[in-house]
């Protein structure tokens, strides 16, 4: 199994730590790849895409090429500004921002607030309990059929999937569990 991590910015070391160790407790072979070009999509059993700058994610990728590309990704898995990415649609995007439109949410970016509002809190989710920790994180505000709710958080939903796709609003990668990367490794 070969895995990407789109590496334009956020925590990708730790993404790839996680991938790594998800795939040594489920047993699975396959090696972890850092992705900065759309050459570098082709290939790839899944992609992880980190948190970040939504706005500046969108158009660096835009400038890229890799809008097209990632829509041939057989599952990918969307942290915090990953997620925004993967929605259908962005509440209030800014100039120029994009979603891959793949993933049947409506987001708000920022919806917790800004820097000074992040924290961290218990989560239990459908697949088990973790520390979710929420860095100027996007709420989901709207869930479109077909979309299964993973976790909410004080009556927000802020864990989804839909098919191949996976997102979270908190950083999975600084949870100290693999729950969620073991999760997207076994998604068929």
């Amino acid at each position: 199994m070969n895995i990407g991590v789109l590496a334009l910015q956020g925590a990708v070391s730790e993404h790839v730590e996680y991938l790594e160790k998800a795939m040594g407790k489920l047993g699975v072979s396959g090696k972890v790849v850092e992705v900065r070009t759309n050459a570098e999509l082709g290939g790839l059993d899944g992609l992880v895409m980190p948190g970040g700058e939504s706005t500046t994610l969108s158009l660096v990728m835009d400038k890229e090429g890799m809008f097209g590309e990632l829509g041939e990704v057989p599952k990918i898995f969307g942290t915090c500004a990953g997620a925004i990415l993967l929605s259908k649609s962005i509440l209030e995007p800014v100039n120029g921002q994009k979603s891959l439109g793949l993933l049947d949410v409506e987001i708000s970016r920022n919806g917790y607030g800004r820097q000074l509002e992040s924290f961290e809190a218990p989560l239990e989710t459908k697949i088990g309990k973790l520390n979710g920790v929420f860095i100027r994180a996007p709420v989901i505000e709207k869930v479109g059929e077909g979309v299964d709710v993973l976790a909410e958080h004080k009556g927000k939903v802020i864990a989804v999937q839909q098919g191949n796709y996976l997102a979270t609003t908190f950083h999975p990668e600084l949870s100290g569990s693999t729950l969620f990367h073991e999760h997207f490794l076994k998604i068929e």
